[in-house]
């Protein structure tokens, strides 16, 4: 018997840490930790709370501003001295964005 929870999609936190390092090119991976990777996950998960976009009992595809979403995590690394180039961001958004494909959470637009 199929339940509620077999429909929801699962996100692991862990587990896209690890997928995004792996996702990294060698280089970047000397400046960018899971330390880094965790802390841009947070500030993404902060903005969508922040936006009104998490909504845990809607199945609903939400409309993100991703240069809005961008400023928002530059600003709050440069305020928490995170140590983050652009590109930094830029990469790990992308890697983030390839895991939640992987599990289903995104689709390609």
């Amino acid at each position: 018997m199929k339940t509620q929870d077999d429909d929801l999609l699962v996100y692991d936190e862990d587990d896209a840490v690890k997928f995004i390092l792996n996702f990294l090119p060698a280089e970047t991976k000397k400046r960018i930790d899971d330390t880094k990777i965790e802390y841009v996950l947070d500030v993404v998960y902060e903005f969508y709370d922040e936006n009104g976009l998490i909504d845990e009992d809607s199945t609903e595809e939400a409309s993100i501003d991703e240069e809005e979403m961008f400023e928002y995590i530059k600003k709050c690394s440069k305020k928490d001295k995170m140590d983050l180039t652009d590109e930094d961001i830029e990469l790990i958004l992308e890697g983030e964005f390839q895991y939640g494909k992987s599990i289903g959470i995104y689709n390609e637009e």
